[in-house]
């Protein structure tokens, strides 16, 4: 072991070339699982791809509420492009070796992107907010600026928050165990490891998840009571019905993306009732599921898109048969 790792001697730091992943090693053809996952990928990349080539090239579409989904697009994007293809990597191709300054790369890229995905999805539920508690002030609460400014802020929060807690890191030692037990570099199996003390970098997970999971949620939850109050305050059931209708693509993404993950937190984190292995598979499914089906729900469930996306086919189509 010791020919793995070097010394820093002018902070007394023993940091590790590198470190092992180690997950997944109990289930039988999980060749068969990451092959699903680069399909998943693909399904990704083309979706969300052809989402924001739709939405930029429509100016119809240049509102907020597309801002926010072109937002969530992009994020999907490089969400799914940080995990899946270092995992194929690692478990497919049998190279599980991940070098330390890479190690920090991606765990700093993973929770920066996933905590903008959280963040992404309220932004969808502050713009149904808007639209149908304040219609009539809706033109000037909701403006292109003002959801820009948004998308903005919570970006420099999830790269700032996700940079200090990854640079801390880098505080540790790591005297013994390089095997990381999860399907990518991941934060607390990685800070569990180290050999001096890890108090600054548990207070930091606590607040990373909190901020990834919590505070998102907790705003989403109280964005649709606020939405359920006026619904029921509309005197027409077609209003009703309509109004609903509008924020049902949303509270599918909603569902798809944190009922998994806090099951997963709540269940195998803090009561312990999930196999190690069946957590990380469970992860790494509930985190890379998301992106690729977000586009797909947007697609089906948004009018606007779909006939956008119809009108493109046919320019295209005619386009080739006029050469």
């Amino acid at each position: 072991m010791s020919n793995i790792r070097s010394v820093v001697n002018s902070s007394a730091i023993i940091r590790p070339p590198g470190f092992y992943i180690i997950g997944f090693q109990s289930f039988p053809f999980i060749s068969v699982y990451f092959i699903f996952l680069a399909f998943v990928y693909v399904v990704t990349v083309l979706f969300n791809g052809s989402l924001v080539y739709i939405i930029t090239f429509s100016r119809c579409l240049h509102t907020p509420k597309f801002v926010a989904v072109v937002n969530l697009a992009v994020v999907d994007i490089i969400l799914n492009s940080a995990s899946i293809p270092g995992m194929m990597k690692i478990f497919l191709f049998k190279d599980n070796f991940i070098p330390f300054d890479s190690c920090l790369a991606q765990m700093y890229i993973f929770f920066a992107f996933a905590t903008l995905e959280s963040h992404s999805l309220a932004i969808l539920a502050y713009d149904r907010l808007v639209a149908i508690c304040f219609p009539l002030r809706q033109s000037s609460i909701n403006t292109l600026r003002s959801m820009s400014y948004i998308v903005s802020l919570t970006s420099c929060f999830a790269l700032g928050i996700s940079a200090f807690a990854v640079g801390i890191m880098t505080r540790l030692s790591f005297c013994s165990s390089l095997s990381v037990f999860s399907y990518f570099c991941d934060y607390a199996p990685v800070f569990r490891l180290a050999c001096n003390d890890n108090t600054l970098q548990w207070a930091v997970a606590t607040f990373l998840t909190f901020s990834l999971l919590g505070a998102p949620f907790a705003f989403i939850c109280l964005s649709y009571v606020s939405i359920l109050v006026t619904v029921f305050r509309m005197k027409s059931i077609e209003s009703r019905v309509k109004a609903l209708a509008t924020c049902v693509e949303h509270l599918i993404l909603v569902a798809i993306f944190y009922i998994p993950l806090i099951t997963i937190f709540t269940v195998g984190f803090y009561l312990r009732l999930i196999d190690p292995d069946q957590r990380v598979l469970s992860l790494s499914l509930a985190s890379c599921l998301p992106p690729c089906v977000n586009p797909i729900v947007y697609s089906l469930k948004t009018k606007e898109i779909k006939t956008r996306a119809l009108a493109l086919v046919r320019r295209t189509l005619i386009q080739h048969r006029t050469k």
